[in-house]
């Protein structure tokens, strides 16, 4: 292997240290450069390699005890957890040992591991790929897999976790002819009229990409946008606006937006995404609670834990613990207490969580018609193209799932309900 896969693959094990030491997000890691010294391809390799580690780290963990007396070192753990994936994935033995060889080899502090490495990556190459397959498909921490089979059942978990092991295509929101679009991009139109590409490659270069004819967006977090059904004309308020795909689409429907977010540096990728696009939209970097003003139709995408991003995002469920879920929680409710406060009499707000946990979507809506003499939850608006009625919830919210559309490749967890504001 070149050197180029040596500083790939190390770059991709101090991802792996980032996140499973310090609890950092792998997003994070990387907008702030964490692979800014790599070559384009490079740097795609390199985050692939995070990525499918981190989705078969409970497989590789599972190879490497049967030729480990003791867990090493985190980091020495990380260079054999990432070598063992590719191994066990079908990559040249060659190089995959050698670079993780010279990983350690050239850290002062674990040069002394470079033995045992070279010699439990030769077992791992011999028998690890027979033993592989005939691993589970792995399961997600106790701390988040206990409340989610509580939610929804041991069996249903299990169909979870083999959506979030699957991964997920890469999802289209287009201003006009779906149809169109999807051949021109090889993709499908699913049922609600996104588009899905199986193996997208680069992004940028799909057709239609330098003209704005669309923008990346999970087909489950369309919904939301979909279910406000923003009329032209309207004054629409898009708080926690970031990254802008729910922006667009209001906008698209020609309604007024002023889109909202506290973070500067994802409220700028949010006016190029306009840009790019051809849309207007109102952009204000702020603080949910300082807004002020009547809007005819809201449109609030909480701070939640976004579990149910997992099977794009395999990092979550090791960078966090579930410690700060509470805080979240109590923020969406005054976040929400507020959002309906800033409507006109007869206006809607669409709440919405990419969460897997009830508290943080079914319970929030729940509680707040409760708190509210002159809100409801209209069942019927949620009854969009795509939608099976049974995902509706007893509040009168959309449940969705990443096993739904499992033969289609699956969705984001996404919680979405609309309320309605009396005359």
């Amino acid at each position: 292997m070149s050197n180029s896969g040596y500083y790939t693959r190390r770059s991709a094990v101090r991802l792996l240290d980032k996140v499973m030491e310090d609890g950092r997000l792998l997003n994070d890691l990387i907008q702030s450069g964490g692979l800014s010294k790599l070559e384009p391809a490079d740097r795609a390799r390199a985050q692939r390699l995070a990525l499918d580690t981190l989705r078969n780290l409970e497989r590789a963990d599972r190879v490497l005890q049967k030729h480990m007396k003791k867990t090493p070192d985190l980091h020495v753990h990380n260079v054999l957890r990432l070598a063992t994936v590719e191994l066990c994935l079908g990559g040249a033995a060659h190089g995959v040992v050698n670079d993780a060889v010279n990983i350690v080899a050239k850290n002062k502090r674990t040069a002394g591991m470079k033995g045992l490495v070279n010699a439990v990556l030769r077992k791992v190459n011999d028998k690890g790929q027979a033993e592989w397959d005939k691993l589970r498909v792995p399961r997600l921490p106790k701390w988040l897999r206990k409340p989610l089979a509580q939610a929804y059942g041991a069996e249903t978990m299990l169909d979870i976790e083999a959506a979030h092991f699957a991964g997920a295509p890469l999802d289209l929101t287009v201003k006009e002819d779906a149809e169109g679009i999807a051949e021109a991009v090889g993709g499908v139109v699913l049922p609600n009229g996104s588009v899905r590409i199986a193996d997208a490659g680069q992004v940028t270069a799909l057709a239609g990409f330098k003209q704005g004819q669309w923008w990346v967006q999970d087909a489950a977090a369309s919904m939301a946008a979909r279910v406000l059904n923003a009329q032209p004309g309207e004054t629409v308020l898009d708080l926690c606006a970031a990254p802008g795909g729910k922006t667009m689409q209001v906008a698209a429907a020609g309604a007024i937006v002023t889109a909202v977010d506290d973070s500067a540096s994802r409220m700028e990728r949010l006016e190029e995404n306009l840009k790019r696009v051809q849309l207007n939209a109102t952009v204000v970097v702020g603080d949910v609670m300082a807004q002020e003003g009547q809007y005819d139709a809201i449109l609030l995408d909480a701070p939640c834990s976004a579990t149910g991003t997992i099977r794009r995002h395999p990092d979550l469920p090791f960078a966090k613990d579930g410690s700060e879920f509470g805080d979240l929680i109590g923020l969406q409710e005054v976040f929400l207490d507020h959002a309906i406060g800033l409507l006109k009499p007869g206006g809607r707000l669409v709440f919405c969580t990419c969460s897997l946990l009830p508290d943080e979507g079914e319970v929030q809506v729940e509680e707040a018609a409760e708190r509210w003499a002159d809100v409801t939850v209209d069942r019927d608006a949620v009854l969009i193209d795509g939608v099976d009625p049974a995902w509706i919830t007893e509040e009168g919210g959309l449940r969705l799932r990443p096993d739904y559309w499992a033969d289609k490749g699956g969705m984001d967890g996404f919680y979405v309900a609309m309320l309605r504001k009396g005359q």
